[in-house]
Order: C-alpha cells, then structure tokens, then sequence
C-alpha cells in the first residue's frame, strides 16, 4: 500500500481517481475542472489526486503548446490545493525540478519515456513525495520494477506504477492487462491511465492522436483486472484541447463512467483471488524480478 496523505492507494482500498486535463492551459480551465471533478468526487465517495503538466516536454513537435512552464504552473497548482483542498500530481522531467515541485505536489509522476531515466527517479524519491512511474511503451512489466527499485532504494517506499499500454505497430498502442498481476506480485499498487492507453503516438501528423470511444472499455476492462486506481485525463472541450485532446474525457461525461467503474469495483473487491489457476503449465509473460544490490 502507499499513501498520498491521507488516501490510501492499494488493491485493498477504496479506487483511487487520478484526474485532470493533460496540460495546464489556463487558470479559470484549471479551477473549473478541478471543481467538477471534487463535485463528483463528494458525490461518488472516491478519493481524488487532481493532475494538469506545468510542462509537456515530451511532445511530438517543437511547435506544439507545453503548458506555462515550471514557475508559473505550480504557483497556479498551488492556488488549486490552497482553494480546494485537493492532493495535486504532475509530471517532473528534469532533476533541478523536482525539489521545487515537490513544495508544491503530492505526487511526483516520472512520465513514461523517462521511466528509465535514473537520476530523475532518485531525485523525486529523495523528496520524500510519493512517486508515481509511468510505465514506459518499451518497457516489460516485470523491466519496470527496476525503476521501482531505484526508487525505493533511494529511501522511499511510497511508489505505485501506471500502466498506459505497450507500443504495437505504427502509432498505435496495446494493454495487455497482464501486467497488472505482475507488478503488483511485487507488492507495488498498480494505477491504471484509461486515456493515455488509447493514444494513437504521433498519428496526427505532427502530433498524437487518440480513439476516445475505447476509454469506458478499457477503463473497465482495467477495474474488472484489479488496478488500485484508474488515471485519466479530462477537458470541458475535448476537442478544443492544446494537447492530447483526442484522447481525453469530455468533463461532462466523466460521472457516468466513473460511475459504472465502482460499482465494477466493488464485485472485484467482494469476490476471492483465484490462485487455483496459477498451478497449471507456465507461460512467461515476463522474468521474475529480483532487485540487485
């Protein structure tokens, strides 16, 4: 289990929602969608982390909108947690942005083209944030634990794993939800992103594209697998969107689907583990992890 305050984030616990649009565009879209979504939070009873990227430095192109920078995106974060009171979760790319961030977040995410990078996961660790590693495209299930323990070999032991889908093809992106059960073998939560998983890389000349009518699939797909929580990305327009707008939920839409997730959520939970399966022949899915010293 791993805790980010007082929530709890484990496959024993209430499902966490990590929500909010990809990058911060601007103040009043930030409130707005943060108050909308601590609404249905009340209303639905989940624990809520509210996302938005001060910086998207991973896109596609060089002309595409990055969000407002490192400075002025966690003062506007800041104003968010002073108002609402709600845990906040970014991304950090750069090592000498994670001491700042951390004044600010709850969560310190390592976006996934970074997973591997080991000074950036040390660094978040060492401020003691929670930190949350996005699975990599290229990376294995059981290849990701490494980057866990980097982590947790740094001193912190408050680490879970988002699984975003696995590069197939030309741009275009696959789950197989057996990485769930093989991350969380290892006693680290895994978070489900339901939004990210649809994109399509690069597939829209110059930029990523999505196919939006999967997310409440694979959402669901992914509560019915386990997940200690399920990520996504939300915008008022969708398809006004500055970044990744093909691929994140309407506002509006967003309490139907989350709806029908807990109710999905709470059979899972009610319901025994079926350990009986694990004694017939083996398949590798993945090598065993053992951490080395």
């Amino acid at each position: 289990m791993v805790n980010v305050g007082e929530i709890e984030v484990g496959t024993s616990k209430p499902l966490v929602i990590i929500a909010g649009p990809c990058v911060i565009e601007s103040w009043e879209l930030l409130f707005h969608t943060a108050s909308h979504l601590k609404e249905i939070a009340r209303e639905l009873g989940f624990p809520l982390i509210f996302k938005s990227s001060y910086d998207k430095a991973n896109r596609t192109s060089i002309d595409t909108f990055r969000g407002p920078g490192l400075a002025k995106g966690l003062e506007m974060l800041s104003e968010i947690k002073r108002k609402l009171g709600i845990p906040l979760l970014s991304d950090v790319h750069e090592v000498a942005h994670c001491a700042a961030a951390a004044a600010v977040l709850d969560v310190l995410q390592i976006p996934a083209f970074l997973c591997r990078q080991t000074d950036l996961v040390v660094a978040a660790a060492k401020t003691g944030k929670t930190v949350n590693i996005k699975k990599g495209q290229f990376v294995a299930p059981a290849e990701i634990l490494y980057s866990v323990h980097k982590a947790t070999a740094s001193g912190n032991n408050n680490v879970f794993v988002t699984e975003r889908g696995t590069t197939f093809g030309y741009n275009n992106l696959v789950v197989d939800f057996r990485s769930i059960p093989i991350i969380q073998k290892e006693g680290v939560p895994v978070v489900f992103d339901c939004t990210h998983s649809v994109q399509l890389p690069g597939g829209g000349g110059g930029k990523s594209s999505g196919q939006r009518q999967f997310i409440p699939t694979l959402a669901k797909a992914a509560v019915a697998a386990g997940v200690a929580g399920l990520f996504l990305e939300v915008h008022p327009q969708p398809d006004q969107a500055l970044s990744d707008g093909p691929n994140q939920v309407c506002l509006d839409q967003v309490k139907e689907l989350l709806c029908q997730c807990l109710k999905i959520h709470q059979i899972v939970s009610s319901l025994p583990d079926l350990e009986l399966f694990g004694q017939g022949r083996q398949v590798a899915v993945g090598q065993q992890f053992t951490p080395v010293s």
